[in-house]
């Protein structure tokens, strides 16, 4: 797994602000949320010390990003792809290495990284979780019950994303060829400009050193497989419903619900299944890419649920 750090002026220094993790969605990188992450560090900056930003770390999945190139030769052989039940397990070395001690530790994920953050819970007892709250942004998480009873919904929603992920281009000349083309082509000409730039500079690589010719970095067959894999998310909305009456859980959606209707959403946070959300909250104008298409609008929504962690709350108080 690969990782970037953030800080922010002397954000390092102050031991009482919050640490934040972030995972991606499928087909996605590290580097997509760092306007969410900019605006965060800015809007937390002028607030009390425990709400302030002490870091940020952003992770690749393993098939993703540099992660992908990292393991180039191990995904040669892995044509069932890379599960969340494999990313939790990376980022629970993360949270549990020595690097994180005494932090204030706040896991955040997008689509299918909600779901990786949430299975991260599962290797704790109640008493004893590393955080002090959990974000999920747009969650690819629904309980199996709900999902074989709109069973044909959720495979042919299934099925296009893996349709288009199989024919869509990924070779470019150059990397002003490719922002020109991503940014006339759906759905990367609803992104923020700043998100395309970034899949642009840091989700491609160039292909041999002597041609300007880049490529995604995230394999499309490695993509593809990834839409399938649904076992995870069932498990992670179980595992949600055990831990969220003792770790506050946000769940901020967009207005549009372009891949996920009502159900899904009200299933997740169903209290009568025990599923009991400290919050939940939408960003308008803004689809289920809503850190590609408002990642300004989308900090603001983490920023309010980050107000409202308890400056008593710690790693330490829960061990």
């Amino acid at each position: 797994m690969t990782a970037k750090r953030y800080t922010s002026g002397f954000s390092g220094d102050n031991t009482f602000g919050l640490t934040l993790l972030f995972a991606h969605g499928v087909g996605s990188h590290k580097e997509q949320w760092e306007p969410t992450i900019e605006r965060i560090f800015l809007t937390q900056a002028t607030k009390e010390r425990h709400h302030q930003i002490r870091e940020a770390w952003s992770f690749d999945w393993q098939n993703h990003g540099d992660a992908a190139l990292v393991n180039e030769e191990a995904l040669r052989g892995r044509h069932e792809g890379v599960s969340i039940y494999e990313w939790a397990p990376a980022i629970i070395e993360f949270v549990l290495s020595p690097r994180m001690v005494g932090h204030r530790i706040v896991p955040l994920g997008h689509s299918a990284g909600a779901g990786a953050m949430m299975l991260t819970t599962k290797s704790f007892l109640l008493s004893h979780l590393p955080y002090v709250s959990l974000i999920l942004i747009e969650p690819t998480m629904i309980t199996r019950e709900m999902f074989e009873a709109h069973f044909d919904d959720r495979i042919r929603s299934m099925e296009m994303s893996v349709g288009a992920t199989e024919v869509r281009r990924d070779v470019w000349p150059d990397r002003e060829e490719a922002f020109r083309w991503l940014s006339r082509r759906f759905p990367f000409r609803t992104w923020d400009p700043r998100v395309v730039r970034l899949l642009v500079e840091q989700g491609l690589y160039q292909k041999s050193p002597g041609s300007k010719a880049v490529s995604l970095k995230c394999d499309r067959k490695q993509e593809a497989i990834s839409y399938p894999d649904v076992d995870g998310h069932f498990e992670a909305t179980t595992e949600l419903a055990r831990v969220c009456r003792t770790l506050p859980v946000h769940v901020i959606w967009g207005t549009s619900n372009d891949m996920f209707p009502d159900y899904f959403q009200d299933s997740l946070t169903d209290a009568t299944q025990g599923r009991i959300v400290a919050s939940a909250s939408k960003v308008h104008g803004a689809g289920h890419l809503v850190m590609q298409e408002k990642p300004d609008h989308l900090a603001l929504k983490i920023c309010e649920a980050l107000d409202t962690i308890s400056p008593y709350l710690s790693f330490r108080s829960r061990l």
